[in-house]
């Protein structure tokens, strides 16, 4: 990175954000109702949702994030479309009796979750980032070139124009070119695995309920749709398996889903398109940069076994997006380091405790050793049954514990 021109009321924009995704709309749309001046780049805005059937990829989004979407007025917008609740989740060892149930009812509240296609929240973001007047997309384009000192930041992109700034985001995946031209390192690794991911049917109705079950080469997850009938499947498996897998035709591949899983949702079948994406885990070794921030893959990537990748990337918007606000409502520099720093250090070590939590629970239940697996099954069995624990991990995993951004905050009122 090299000097550059100094951040003021010269610049383009007081925020670049490099990646127009369900995290970097939110962050655009979040500082964007804050006045503040935003561009969005991105090499392509991701398309609507299908208007029939369901996109092959959704998410499992938590109460926090829910509270995320409803504080910035998109909440209405997505239930329009279609949103399912699940109300409980259940977690069983295929290969012990361990087992655990979640119920919201534990919690007092009505649902756990919200099972939501990924495109329907860009897509919900950007039709109300449409309508601000402080923020403009540049796509499709690339960012090739920062140029950073301490007084602002240029962003060269691909078709040649520079764009200054006060502060720039990665909010531009896995492979973040934003995280590359910061010069900031990352601790990453594969698992060896892929996820396959369809829409199945079932002949007994799914109740709203998440399940998953732990199978000796990874998790498989059925996750509810609206139509009572259907569910959004994640199975995770090594690579030369899901290649076997992908290669079935669609009645085969059914009933490997049936001998897998079981019979809690009676005859599997028939199942749409199939798609798989590769699995790894990521811990960038900072969060900022002097006038670089990243969030969401661009700073972390976990196993989907939990289902809070996207949750941990959206409260890194919503954390990112108070800081930089109150800075810039207090007239303070929202790139400068030290500011930043509070960024970094509210979100990094709780990422970080995901990571390892996620990957220690890969690991465990990767395993067929006897005494590892013996474990499993008591330490499964034993959460299910003290109570005060399952209701701690169930608070903090749906998103009503922690050290949470306002947006993020859960309100009675608001339920």
């Amino acid at each position: 990175m090299i000097p550059s021109k100094a951040y003021g009321k010269a610049a383009d924009c007081d925020l670049l954000i490099v990646g127009a995704g369900m995290v970097g709309a939110v962050l655009a749309l979040a500082c964007g109702q804050a006045g503040l001046r935003v561009i969005v780049v991105d090499s392509q805005i991701s398309a609507p949702p299908p208007p029939g059937g369901y996109d092959l990829r959704v998410s499992a989004f938590t109460l926090a994030s829910r509270a995320i979407f409803r504080n910035l007025g998109i909440w209405d917008d997505l239930v329009a479309r279609r949103v399912c609740p699940f109300r409980e989740m259940q977690v069983w060892d295929s290969r012990g009796s361990g087992a655990i149930h979640f119920d919201a009812a534990d919690l007092g509240e009505a649902q756990l979750g919200y099972i939501i296609e990924n495109a329907a929240i860009a897509h919900a973001a950007h039709a109300h980032i449409s309508r601000l007047p402080t923020v403009r997309y540049l796509c499709p384009v690339d960012l090739v070139r920062l140029e950073v000192n301490d007084a602002g930041v240029t962003a060269v992109l691909s078709d040649g124009k520079p764009v200054t700034a006060g502060l720039v985001v990665g909010a531009d995946g896995g492979r973040s070119q934003v995280r590359r031209l910061a010069g900031i390192d990352s601790r990453s690794g594969s698992y060896g695995q892929v996820a396959i991911v369809a829409n199945v049917h079932t002949s007994v109705p799914h109740g709203e309920i998440a399940r998953q079950v732990f199978l000796a080469g990874g998790p498989l997850a059925f996750l509810p749709l609206c139509d009572a009938n259907l569910s959004s499947i994640v199975w995770s498996c090594d690579s030369g398996h899901a290649t076997s897998l992908l290669g079935l035709e669609d009645t085969a591949f059914c009933r490997q889903l049936e001998e897998q899983f079981g019979d809690s949702l009676g005859r599997i079948g028939p199942v749409g398109a199939r798609a798989a994406f590769p699995l790894g885990f990521a811990h960038a070794d900072h969060y900022v940069a002097t006038r670089v921030a990243l969030v969401g893959d661009a700073a972390h990537r976990v196993h989907p076994l939990a289902g809070q990748g996207v949750n941990l990337g959206l409260l890194d918007a919503a954390a990112l997006a108070e800081v930089t606000k109150n800075a810039f409502r207090c007239g303070r520099d929202i790139g400068a380091f030290g500011t930043l720093r509070r960024y970094e250090r509210w979100r990094k070590g709780a990422n970080f405790m995901m990571l390892e939590v996620t990957d220690a629970f890969k690991r465990v239940f990767g395993t067929d050793s006897p005494p590892v697996r013996a474990a499993r099954n008591f330490g499964l069995t034993a959460a299910d049954a003290i109570v005060p624990v399952k209701r701690l991990i169930m608070r903090r995993a749906v998103g009503l514990d922690g050290d949470l951004p306002p947006l993020a905050r859960v309100t009675r009122a608001a339920d």
